[in-house]
């Protein structure tokens, strides 16, 4: 077992969050991987209606009464707006003990969730950035590698660089989010400085992820050079797996396409169709290289469990080296 500041913080048992995962972040896996000592999150886009995101939130504690998270997306091209404080104000009445936010500065948003009492994790691709997180009061920094699925911000750094610069530029707890699907990959974050991970990939293909089984076998099927990066241009670069989708998007950017052209390709809602009818080439689907490192699919409670002992086993072994 590994206590770090990030468990001490938030109340659980192993330092290993859920990614947000967007239309995956459901009741089911959120309590699944809480249930397991870790930390899950369950994802405001899929509950546009305040209704159905507080009926998911009663779910998520129906299933688990271990601590879980909230991830809020800010990103502009959501035009959430102040419905973000209606979100907070649910997480505060249901009594959701963190909140994750990405994709733009939360500040305007933190002291309506500091007086809800709810534990804040921004999320962001760099050092100036966790410094920001730290003065505007965030309680820990989920910092996103060159190797993450989804958005890996445009500095293409790798983890072990950044990941390792973050950790001795802020005082608050660090995660590291990107490339990490193993026990070894959890140690060797431990070891540059972060007090946890957060896996995307490695809980797709899981038993409880909803998604259609043709993309957990599509990971477990996938290599490490399996994932491509595209939409630098307008800003917004993202990893997704190799298919006809993620290959016309670059194509038509390469094309000078702009933000309305490629919307219809890359569109979240397509995702989701997809998701629900197994068709893996006709969406982007986010996927890590981490999918290189996955083999089959398994139980949530298996996966942390695997990794504790993974990680135990590997730490064991490194002590053995020293002269």
């Amino acid at each position: 077992m590994f206590k770090t500041r990030f468990t001490e913080l938030i109340g659980i048992e192993h330092p290993i969050m859920q990614g947000g995962m967007q239309h995956l972040g459901v009741p089911q896996l959120a309590a699944a991987v809480s249930n397991a000592g870790g930390l899950g999150t369950i994802n405001i886009t899929i509950y546009p209606e305040m209704d159905d995101f507080r009926a998911a939130v009663k779910k998520t504690k129906e299933l688990t009464d271990k601590p879980f998270a909230v991830n809020i997306s800010l990103a502009p091209g959501l035009n959430m707006g102040e419905k973000i404080h209606q979100y907070i104000d649910v997480c505060g009445e249901e009594g959701v003990k963190v909140i994750e936010t990405a994709g733009q500065n939360p500040s305007e948003f933190v002291p309506h969730i500091k007086e809800a009492g709810i534990k804040l994790i921004h999320k962001c691709p760099g050092v100036k950035y966790a410094k920001k997180a730290e003065s505007f009061g965030a309680d820990a920094v989920t910092i996103v590698g060159y190797e993450v699925a989804g958005h890996p911000g445009l500095d293409e750094l790798g983890s072990f660089i950044l990941i390792n610069r973050v950790a001795e530029s802020v005082s608050i707890p660090v995660l590291a989010a990107g490339g990490v699907a193993d026990g070894k990959g959890l140690l060797a974050a431990l070891a540059l400085g972060a007090e946890g991970v957060v896996m995307g990939t490695r809980f797709v293909a899981s038993t409880e992820c909803t998604i259609h089984q043709n993309f957990k076998d599509l990971i477990v099927n996938s290599k490490e050079i399996d994932t491509m990066t595209c939409q630098r241009s307008i800003k917004n670069m993202a990893r997704y797996v190799k298919n006809e989708q993620s290959a016309k998007a670059l194509e038509m950017e390469k094309a000078g396409a702009g933000l309305k052209e490629l919307l219809p390709v890359i569109s979240g809602a397509l995702s989701k169709e997809c998701y629900v009818s197994g068709d893996t080439q006709h969406c982007v689907f986010a996927m890590g290289p981490a999918a290189g490192l996955i083999n089959e699919v398994k139980p949530v409670k298996a996966i942390i469990d695997d990794m504790i002992s993974e990680a135990e086993a590997v730490y064991k072994r490194l002590g053995t080296l020293q002269a």
